[in-house]
């Protein structure tokens, strides 16, 4: 069985490939490389033994994903291909928007051609903007607070609509929370260009001297110690969640919107002095001003998960602080080295 991953180069995507082929799938990846470098492939192969047939193109050009639809043959596609940094998708709507729902549209509309019923959809916590009390359960109404988690909630609305009309089509939306972590070879890995936007690089950034301090935005909400409260995931459990959709998929028709975290809330200092204790690192940090748009606590309440497609998550908050540290001391310049 052939599986279309669009944006299969990036962060979460590479990790995904890896996990597809280790269970048996055939991976076909469309990157366009915004986000991502062509190195991944190399990684990809050393770790899993298999090359996958790779197209360098952007998705929202209709005429390469027609080509690749007709040189390879789908059963299924995997979506994550998307703008994601939440703050410049405050600086950027228009382009966000075009990128992130027609890109979206395009898949959908190639797959329709084609006769491609499964699709697994990229979605993200963000979705239950502010006013949700966590655990968040995925029968909740969604919201946004930035043109990202709009992006997101709309793409939700046009499968929700594209089911309707075709409901011998099997859709899955996961919905995730904060993926961090790295793969235990330390080959692969999150490598943000510029200034990382995600904690986790943040953190890693500082623990090898490139950054000076990690910025700690507020310390007087109702938590625990005063930070932010997350749900974080380990990169590897959520490809693994991404493949147990998929294998759900081929067994159904339907909708189903699942969430993927570990139900469990920590706050940014207890990420922290984690990182700190795992791998007896100095981490200096600052508390700033709160950031506007950031809930107290976002953590996910993942039965739902267990019980449609059998996964949990393995990974302790300790094991996604070691395997960051790893690949950040193994590829000190990300995909460069």
């Amino acid at each position: 069985m052939s599986i279309l991953v669009t944006g299969g180069a990036g962060y979460i995507g590479s990790h995904t490939v890896i996990e597809l082929i280790n269970s048996g799938y055939e991976v076909v990846i469309v990157d366009d490389f915004s986000n991502s470098k062509p190195t991944v492939l190399d990684r990809i192969e050393k770790i899993s033994g298999k090359r996958p047939t790779f197209y360098e193109a952007n998705i929202l050009d209709g005429d390469a994903l027609r080509q690749i639809f007709e040189k390879e043959s789908i059963d299924a596609v995997i979506h994550y291909a998307a703008f994601k940094a939440v703050g410049e998708s405050v600086e950027k709507p228009i382009d966000y928007y075009h990128n992130n729902m027609g890109g979206l549209l395009q898949v959908l509309k190639v797959m329709k051609e084609f006769d491609v019923k499964e699709f697994v959809y990229s979605s993200s916590a963000t979705v239950y903007g502010m006013n949700n009390v966590s655990p968040l359960t995925e029968d909740l109404p969604t919201s946004a607070t930035n043109p990202y988690g709009y992006s997101k909630v709309m793409g939700e609305q046009i499968l929700k609509d594209t089911y309707k009309a075709y409901p011998d089509w099997s859709i899955m939306i996961l919905r995730y929370f904060n993926p961090i972590g790295a793969h235990e070879s330390g080959l692969i890995g999150e490598d943000p260009q510029g200034v990382p936007n995600n904690i986790m690089p943040y953190i890693t950034q500082v623990a090898i001297g490139k950054l000076e301090k990690l910025h700690v935005f507020g310390n007087d909400y109702d938590t625990h110690d005063g930070t932010g409260v997350r749900d974080y995931l380990h990169v590897v459990d959520l490809a693994k969640g991404h493949v147990a959709a998929i294998d759900y998929a081929n067994k159904h028709q339907g909708l189903e919107i699942v969430n993927l975290g570990t139900g469990q809330g920590y706050s940014v200092l207890d990420l922290v002095n984690t990182f700190q204790e795992v791998n007896q690192v100095e981490l200096p940090y600052v508390i700033d001003e709160r950031r506007a748009g950031d809930v107290a606590e976002c953590y996910a309440d993942p039965s739902y998960a267990k019980e449609l497609l059998g996964w949990e998550a393995e990974e302790d908050l300790a094991d996604m602080c070691r395997d960051s540290w790893h690949w950040q001391e193994t590829c000190p310049n990300g995909y460069e080295d």
